[in-house]
């Protein structure tokens, strides 16, 4: 039996588990499960390849997307860039670590996007967000970092734009500047359940129908930080079909010809 499976802590949130069971049902794919493995320290990352000897591949989620490439032998060029890996496959007993966050938030994105999408707010810090700049980058989408505590780490990192690198607080952040960003991601995990009543603290009355608001959180469907912007008169989009996507593309990588 091929196992594949998702790291993560905790995982009561994960959506990965059913979706593939579900894709290995409905495509009579027999030969094959995906179990969800919640470790409470990426120190136990080696022990549970040991312990399951026919896994073959591993998604990644919070809080390891950072920590687990230490243990890779080999990174896509998009992981070494981003510095955030969240699937990985075994082949010939050594691990490949791959990003497909990047394909999903893509493609999921791309629909949504008009001409005036020029300028956007990545709330959020972690792997996610990390994806995220990547692709805005390619997109020649400039960015401003929003995260708790702000800090000035973006500025040893080499970003299309280059006036817009230090990373802001939310309390720095302005209604100006919500203004004339008018894509907003939140890659950040406020408002997932159970926390349904948290929502990203930005000046919510300076969205406007030019807005999109694009949150990565998918339980619940409908987030506080959407329905903000609904209200507005902003378009809305969570991350189910970003997840979708990145799912679809994790298989992939796991059955390729190495």
């Amino acid at each position: 039996m091929r196992q594949f499976g998702l790291i993560g802590y905790p995982l009561s949130h994960s959506f990965s588990q059913k979706f593939f069971t579900e894709k290995f049902l409905q495509e009579n794919i027999l030969n094959a499960q995906y179990d969800n493995f919640p470790i409470e320290s990426i120190q136990s990352f080696t022990a549970l390849w040991e312990q399951h000897p026919s896994l073959e591949g591993l998604n990644v989620t919070i809080p390891y997307k950072k920590e687990v490439i230490s243990f890779l032998k080999h990174s896509s060029p998009v992981v070494q860039e981003i510095h955030a890996c969240n699937c990985i496959r075994k082949f010939n007993n050594e691990l490949y670590g791959y990003n497909t966050d990047v394909i999903g938030f893509e493609k999921s994105l791309l629909p949504f996007l008009q001409a005036h999408h020029k300028h956007a707010l990545i709330l959020g810090t972690g792997g996610a967000a990390a994806a995220v700049k990547w692709v805005l980058q390619q997109l020649n989408i400039q960015y401003q970092v929003v995260s708790r505590k702000g800090n000035n780490l973006e500025l040893k990192t080499r970003e299309v734009n280059t006036e817009l690198k230090a990373s802001l607080s939310y309390e720095q952040l302005t209604k100006s500047m919500v203004e004339s960003h008018t894509l907003i991601i939140n890659t950040s995990p406020l408002g997932m359940f159970p926390n349904v009543n948290e929502a990203p603290p930005i000046p919510y009355d300076a969205i406007t129908a030019q807005h999109h608001l694009y949150d990565l959180v998918y339980n619940p469907t409908e987030t506080l930080f959407m329905k903000k912007g609904l209200e507005k008169g902003a378009t809305i989009q969570n991350g189910l079909a970003m997840l979708h996507i990145q799912a679809e593309e994790s298989w992939t990588i796991w059955n390729a010809k190495m």
